[in-house]
């Protein structure tokens, strides 16, 4: 299949699809930042689990 000159010059100027490829690029920003705040908490949690824990058993408590 030969392609024209004539047929990629319309192929640029036609805008169907163009909301279609938008959202799904939109969709794919949104999912890698929500990955990334994801693995920035999750990396985040075993070192304040550990601050935690050692606090608490350093903590005495007093019953009445």
């Amino acid at each position: 299949m030969k392609i024209t000159r004539k047929f990629l010059s319309a192929f640029a100027r036609t805008e169907d699809g163009a909301v279609t490829i938008d959202w799904v690029a939109l969709t794919a920003g949104i999912v890698f930042l929500g990955m990334a705040a994801g693995f920035t908490v999750s990396s985040s949690v075993p070192h304040i689990a550990d601050n935690i824990s050692s606090t608490m058993s350093a903590m005495t408590v007093m019953a009445n």
